[in-house]
């Protein structure tokens, strides 16, 4: 009987283990979908051949693979000077350390072209998960991301 639950449990869980479903989290920076505010939570799914929005059950938009003209990607850098305040206010020492360090976030834009039926969103990825996110929407749609802060003029 114990070997007969070791197998099983050695087949189960490998297989429960890819059986899960290929979504990242995002949120709503902006764009061309209806009924969506910024800063909304929602889960971004990339399956066969279409990249699927969705927030909670709900279903928000799904693009074909085959229609996306391009997919860019951006970085916002800027210094946790309010934390450091705040935290300067009980240890001046780790807030002075604390207002040198800086924080970074994953924007990700993809525009698509679906017979004429143009749109185009803009969105926060999760730190840990935007690269693997880029991957997965490049090797989807055959176009290469767009980095663009090296299109940006800097004076």
């Amino acid at each position: 009987m114990k070997r007969l639950l070791a197998i099983l449990l050695c087949i189960l869980f490998p297989a429960m283990a890819f059986a899960g479903e290929n979504s990242y989290k995002i949120a709503y920076d902006g764009g061309s979908l209806p009924d969506a505010k910024a800063g909304t939570e929602m889960k971004l799914f990339i399956e066969g051949s279409n990249i699927r929005i969705a927030k909670g059950k709900g279903e928000v938009v799904t693009i074909p693979a085959s229609a996306v003209t391009e997919i860019s990607y951006g970085q916002d850098v800027h210094r946790r000077v309010g934390a450091a305040i705040g935290v300067a206010l009980v240890s001046f020492g780790i807030g002075a350390l604390l207002a040198l360090s800086k924080s970074k976030k994953h924007f990700v834009g993809i525009t698509w072209d679906d017979g004429g039926k143009k749109g185009g969103l803009a969105f926060q990825a999760d730190k840990s998960d935007y690269r693997g996110l880029l991957a997965g929407l490049e090797g989807i749609t055959g176009k290469k991301a767009v980095d663009s802060d090296a299109m940006t003029v800097k004076n």
